[in-house]
């Protein structure tokens, strides 16, 4: 990370940066591929800076939308879906179109059995020069009919290949479109869904609880060191969340520097000091450049806790462990609170608590 002197001479410099990059490049002034060349040359995304550097002196928009999807699903997700939906039309049209073929042959088999059939019945007419005309006719049909069929059935064995890489596009796009890009870890739109499925039953009701997390004074680091320097420490703090929890546990990114974990099969107590020990990790832990040694300073998170069955559903747990977050903020900032420890909590009025 390379902090700024001045913040807003930095987020001037990359702009101007990007657009000399991209005419250089003769890239098309779009939205979706000024993104793409403002996170890479920022250096906030390792992987899609070495993606950008690996594209040709003259790269096609298809080259820039393949980049678009695989870091910025949310952007391409309509254009992703719609040829999906295109790939899977055309391909079972080709599949019907090879069942029709298929029913046409055996039908046309079918009749020249008949004919045969036909032929045999006749004692009077057979003769040794029928019966092997008979025999040489049968013999090609059969071998037209086996020798379509496995035609037919390699084409549709490629056919449920191409409509399996498809499925398993559109299984990639789901992951991508529920995955923050700068984190990787899961989006809001991944836990609006996870904090429903816990009111799907009376067992996730009594067995989950929700933790808010909030960096504290995060825009004071944007403001001092740049976006980059925040976009890193945003990082760094998911990370930690994510390797301090059991693997079947959910962490997601929910906004700009807010986090959200669903806690299942622990106690009020437990899921506190899974909190607890989270908060202090953070605290401990060195916020400084790889690059310069620069010390950006202590991080802190606040911490507001709610068990399920305290709540009504979704949106009351969420309000709950929001509430308890905010108590954390406005008692110091750098702590976890029980919304159940808080005196009064169900006739508090939501003006009381203020961000950061």
């Amino acid at each position: 990370m390379q902090p700024a002197v001045v913040p807003t001479e930095r987020s001037t410099d990359i702009a101007a940066n990007v657009v000399a990059t991209m005419r250089q490049l003769g890239v098309l002034g779009l939205p979706r591929n000024y993104e793409i060349f403002y996170e890479a040359l920022s250096g906030t995304n390792r992987e899609l800076s070495l993606a950008v550097v690996s594209l040709s002196n003259r790269p096609t928009q298809d080259d820039l939308d393949q980049i678009g999807r695989a870091f910025f699903a949310h952007n391409h997700g309509p254009g992703i879906v719609e040829h999906a939906r295109e790939v899977i039309a055309r391909e079972l049209e080709e599949v019907a179109s090879l069942l029709r073929s298929e029913r046409s042959h055996i039908e046309k088999y079918g009749r020249i059995l008949d004919e045969t059939s036909s032929g045999l019945s006749n004692r009077s007419l057979l003769s040794q020069d029928l019966l092997q005309k008979i025999a040489n006719a049968m013999a090609i049909a059969t071998n037209s009919t086996i020798d379509h069929g496995r035609q037919v059935a390699s084409t549709l064995s490629d056919k449920t290949a191409e409509l399996e890489s498809v499925k398993s596009k559109l299984e990639e796009y789901k992951r991508l479109a529920d995955t923050d890009p700068l984190t990787h870890i899961w989006n809001r739109r991944a836990f609006d869904k996870e904090i429903t499925r816990i009111y799907n039953s009376s067992k996730g009701i009594l067995f989950n609880a929700l933790i808010l997390a909030d960096i504290d004074r995060f825009k004071d680091i944007n403001d001092r060191y740049g976006h980059p320097v925040g976009d890193k420490i945003i990082q760094i703090i998911a990370d930690i969340f994510q390797t301090s929890i059991r693997g079947d546990m959910f962490v997601a990114r929910t906004g700009g520097e807010e986090f959200a974990l669903i806690i299942e099969g622990a106690s009020e107590d437990a899921t506190y000091e899974i909190a607890e020990r989270i908060r202090a990790l953070i605290e401990q832990t060195p916020f400084t450049s790889s690059q310069t040694g620069t010390n950006y300073g202590t991080v802190t998170v606040s911490m507001g806790i709610c068990m399920a069955s305290e709540a009504e559903g979704p949106e009351d747990l969420y309000t709950k462990a929001d509430r308890a977050l905010y108590r954390s903020k406005v008692s110091g900032r750098n702590r976890v609170t029980k919304h159940s420890t808080m005196a009064g909590r169900a006739g508090k009025s939501w003006l009381l608590y203020k961000k950061d």
